[in-house]
């Protein structure tokens, strides 16, 4: 019995100390590319098929999206296209996969504001990508 209490405590704490944490800040400097024109030139930008969001909201100052994770994604991975329009039209790709191997059930949020998207604060806009249910 003392066995089987000493093995389940060994388990436990060897879970806790091999598994990963992930945190994303979107103020690390990293390299965001977003593309603003035309129906036509913003979809020739990839001929990759767009992001399926989890979930996608404005903040008053930002889009903001939820994506799939494995550990490593962040903002720079994507191509964000605006379509100029009322409203514009956002699409999001994902150019770089993320090859990690973290477990991140509920995926990660990412940031791009709307200095970063081309818009003005307030301006109309839909998102042309999935969303997961």
């Amino acid at each position: 019995m003392i066995r089987r209490l000493i093995a389940a405590v060994a388990l436990m704490a060897a879970g806790a100390a091999l598994s990963g944490c992930v945190i994303y800040s979107g103020s690390e400097g990293e390299n965001v590319e977003v593309r603003v024109g035309d129906h036509a030139a913003a979809h020739t930008v990839t001929d990759a098929p767009t992001e399926v969001l989890r979930t996608a909201r404005f903040d008053g100052q930002a889009l903001v999206v939820r994506v799939d994770s494995n550990g490593c994604t962040q903002a720079s991975d994507f191509s964000v296209s605006v379509t100029d329009g009322a409203p514009a039209a956002i699409s999001l790709v994902r150019d770089k996969p993320d090859l990690c191997k973290a477990l991140v059930p509920d995926g990660v949020e990412l940031r791009w504001t709307y200095d970063q998207l081309g818009l003005d604060a307030g301006t109309a806009a839909r998102i042309e990508n999935a969303l997961k249910l």
